[in-house]
This record gives structure tokens, C-alpha cells and sequence, in this order.
């Protein structure tokens, strides 16, 4: 009876350290990342994890099997909800953004995506926010891109020279681009 609680704890500790192994040495399937922004006052950052594309159709219908359904609930990425820090607060669409840690999930659509700023800020999975908690939606347009994006990316673009004086969040994956502009 010694015998096989000892082989049965041995297994066990065995199997839990091929398992911390194999979660702390195996590279994430989408990586997290954090982007940040600090130019003409503003101290912003995002943090969301990265899929990506895998040959696989990403945004349409879901009749055709898109990853992202158009007009359906996408948590922006992987993992855990994008969230966006601010230092200070920052102006999208006329909807004030004031500092603080919130997050950001989207509804993509053909030609527009609707972006959701929620201030609950730490979720895990494909569960929506609780809309109760939505701060502002905006709707922006969606681009087509000339050349596929592998891997979900979000980054920080300048405003254009000939343009209104707004920076934009934007957010690219497959061949589609969307731009989030704010002040």
C-alpha cells in the first residue's frame, strides 16, 4: 500500500512539473503585447494578445465559417479582453475617455466596425462585457488592405498632414484595417 501512494504522488509531481514545463516553455499560440503611445501629452497603452491568421478565413459571414462572424461580438483579439490604459483622459468621436484601465471589444462589420469602450477591465475567455458597463460606442469605417497581415496586430498611427489633428489607434488583421482616431 506504501508502495503505491509513493508511485502515485511520484506520478503526480512528475506530471505537474511536464506540465510547468510544457505551459512556461511552449510559446503562446497568440502572444500577448502591450503597445504604447506617449506623444503631445497623452501616456496611453494597450494590452491584447495576438492570433493568428492559420490560413483561416478571419472576418465574413458566419455561413462560411469566419473566425470573426461580421456583426457579432469579438473580444479583439485572444485570450484575455484588449484593454486600453490612459494617463490622461483623451477625447474619441466627442466621447470623453478619462484616465484609467478599461477595456476595448468590437463588433466588426463589412464596412464598419462598432468599437466599445467598457469600463470593466479584466476578463478572460469570449464572455461579453456586461454592456450596463459600456462607457461609448463609436462606429468607424473598415479598409481593405492590399497585402494580408498574418498576425493581429494594434499599433499608434500620426495624424495625416492634410488631415484633421487626431492620432488614431489602429487595428489590423488579415486585410482588413480599421482606424480608431482620437485627440
Amino acid at each position: 500500500m506504501k508502495k503505491f501512494i509513493l508511485y502515485t504522488l511520484l506520478s503526480l509531481v512528475t506530471l505537474g512539473l511536464i506540465g510547468y514545463i510544457y505551459i512556461t516553455v511552449t510559446p503562446p499560440a497568440s502572444p500577448l503585447e502591450t503597445v504604447t503611445f506617449q506623444e503631445n501629452g497623452n501616456d496611453i497603452s494597450i494590452t491584447y494578445s495576438r492570433p493568428y491568421k492559420k490560413d483561416r478565413l478571419i472576418f465574413g459571414e458566419e455561413s462560411d465559417g469566419a473566425l470573426v462572424p461580421f456583426n457579432k461580438y469579438w473580444r479583439t483579439g485572444a485570450n484575455n479582453h484588449t484593454t486600453i490604459e490612459l494617463k490622461n483622459s483623451i477625447i474619441i468621436d466627442n466621447n470623453t475617455l478619462n484616465s484609467g484601465l478599461y477595456s476595448i471589444y468590437t463588433f466588426p462589420g463589412k464596412d464598419s466596425w462598432d468599437v466599445v469602450f467598457n469600463e470593466t477591465n479584466s476578463f478572460w475567455g469570449i464572455m461579453q462585457p456586461d454592456p450596463e458597463k459600456d462607457l461609448f460606442t463609436i462606429s468607424t469605417p473598415s479598409n481593405s488592405l492590399d497585402q494580408s497581415i498574418e498576425q493581429f496586430t494594434i499599433d499608434f498611427i500620426p495624424s495625416p498632414p492634410d488631415g484633421p489633428p487626431s492620432t488614431g489607434i489602429r487595428l489590423r488583421w488579415d486585410l482588413t484595417e480599421v482606424v480608431i482616431p482620437f485627440n
